[in-house]
């Protein structure tokens, strides 16, 4: 079995909460601001319009098809290359009052008649969504992503203890801020692709989160003397190699697909390895100091503990 990390490691992971969540909580503030003010960048999916997919005989440049499209009347389009040697184009047709369907048609017609026909200019797809559809979408979005983020929060609360629940949902709910803030940031469209990639970010991270909590379990269970600050530190030591070595290939493979897999699909992504990355550190970082805040909390201190066994020193 390939192990990265040596055996009997002693990271102080537990020692560096408090800075970890500082920065955590400084770069979640961050991406909230940006979604507050900025906001999220809307795609067909949710702001409703069309969308037009093409391919040229010949290779042509996107400022052309831009060109074309506002003297035919079209002023708010947004023309993306594919980068198949620059004869395919994603075409975004804004929702307006008008006829959705017309301004489709209007599009391609004009891309033929300054193009050379339709034998010059093949249509590959064509997708609309209205208003209303739009709307919908968006709000089924937002409860998806809330709702799986509380459900894996509550299958961890039923499976370990309502410490380990709460852990996981304000990691997951840290995960989704944080990708959420760097898509925007970034300017990515959020279209169903990204709230695929955020419900793929949450499974992901709720993973690595129910290792380190069975382990930490499990090492609670034999040894009852050891603080559970230190069985933590021992637990996600005890798993840091299995950690490395499953969010790394999960990256790397993601990272190919960011570089390689095309413009259309940078978005989804992108997301997945913001999502990956950030899940690994949160579920090391963020759960587990969490559940070692809440269990503090909720034991008594000395000075408790001794003024609750005084009446009964005195009445002996």
């Amino acid at each position: 079995m390939i192990q990265l990390i040596p055996p009997h490691t002693r990271f102080d992971f537990v020692g560096f909460r408090r800075t970890a969540l500082m920065i955590s909580g400084v770069l979640s503030i961050l991406c909230i601001g940006l979604m507050v003010v900025r906001g999220p960048k809307l795609g067909i999916d949710f702001a409703g319009g069309s969308l037009v997919q093409v391919r040229f005989k010949a290779p042509t440049h996107a400022d052309q098809v831009r060109d074309v499209l506002s003297k035919a009347g079209f002023d708010a389009l947004d023309i993306q290359d594919l980068g198949r040697d620059s004869t395919e184009f994603l075409i975004r047709v804004p929702m307006t009052a008008d006829d959705t369907e017309s301004r489709t048609k209007h599009v391609i017609s004009a891309l033929n008649e300054s193009f050379g026909g339709a034998d010059q200019v093949e249509v590959l797809r064509i997708e609309s969504v209205g208003p209303r559809v739009g709307e919908a979408l968006r709000g089924k979005a937002t409860w998806a992503v809330l709702f799986s983020t509380l459900m894996m929060g509550a299958y961890i609360w039923f499976r370990f203890e309502w410490r380990y629940g709460l852990g996981a949902i304000v990691a997951l709910l840290h995960d989704v801020i944080m990708t959420v803030g760097a898509l925007i940031a970034c300017g990515y469209e959020f279209d169903l692709t990204i709230v695929a990639a955020l419900l793929t970010v949450v499974g992901f991270s709720v993973n690595d989160t129910v290792i380190v909590s069975d382990r930490i379990r499990e090492n609670r269970t034999r040894d009852r003397r050891t603080s559970l600050a230190e069985l933590i530190n021992t637990s996600v030591n005890e798993t840091l190699s299995r950690t490395i070595l499953t969010s790394g290939t999960a990256i790397l493979v993601t990272l190919a697909l960011y570089l390689l897999g095309g413009s259309v699909i940078h978005g989804f992504a992108f997301a997945l390895l913001v999502g990956f990355t950030v899940g690994t550190y949160s579920s090391i970082f963020i759960a587990a100091p969490v559940v070692l805040y809440f269990e503090r909390a909720a034991t008594p201190g000395p000075a408790e503990r001794r003024a609750a066994t005084a009446p009964a020193a005195r009445r002996t």
